[in-house]
């Protein structure tokens, strides 16, 4: 479907440094803007990129994140260098919810202006629920800044005419696809 595919050049505007203000909670400042390019996600590197409809909601929180985070260490053992989670929403939001989550492992690239979900071709309408733009919940294998491997839900819809699935872009499917990965196999009976 969409592997042989080279990821769109983008640049994502980040946060860092950023800490709550005392009797505030949730609300952090002091940081400072960082441009971070595809490239600086992607060149060079084998990734598991996942992405979902939106920080703080029920699947995203109750499942596919921390499903994620449960194995980092065993799909990093899989020739994975590193393990992403993308949304349409902002800096704020998506260090807000890494907090809340109390996130280790996973990181999270924040797609505020909906770009790289647009050129992925998972930019959908959520206005039902009143979310607007936000992504089709997918899951792809990145190397080298090219697409290996991709799972996507069934259903893509602009009109919420679906039920959230969440059956594709699981943790178990990555990690069956990678345990047949001949690099880890050929690593593991040496």
């Amino acid at each position: 479907m969409r592997e042989g595919l080279i990821l769109p050049k983008v640049t994502f505007r980040t946060r860092e440094g950023d800490e709550e203000v005392e009797g505030v909670e949730g609300c952090a400042i002091g940081g400072e803007w960082i441009n971070k390019t595809t490239d600086d996600y992607f060149k060079g590197k084998r990734v598991v990129l996942f992405s979902l409809p939106g920080a703080f909601t029920p699947t995203c929180s109750s499942q596919q994140l921390p499903g994620f985070e449960a194995v980092y260490d065993k799909i990093r053992q899989n020739n994975i260098d590193e393990i992403y989670c993308i949304s349409v929403n902002d800096a704020f939001v998506m260090n807000a919810w890494h907090n809340q989550q109390k996130i280790k492992n996973v990181k999270f690239i924040p797609d505020g202006s909906g770009n790289f979900t647009r050129f992925m071709g998972m930019l959908i309408g959520k206005n039902h629920l009143g979310f607007g733009l936000r992504s089709w919940r997918y899951m792809a294998i990145i190397n080298d800044g090219v697409v290996e491997k991709w799972w996507q839900e069934p259903g893509i819809n602009n009109d919420g005419d679906d039920d959230d699935p969440y059956v594709e872009s699981t943790p178990e499917n990555a990690l069956d696809y990678l345990k047949q990965d001949p690099l880890v196999l050929t690593d593991e009976v040496q």
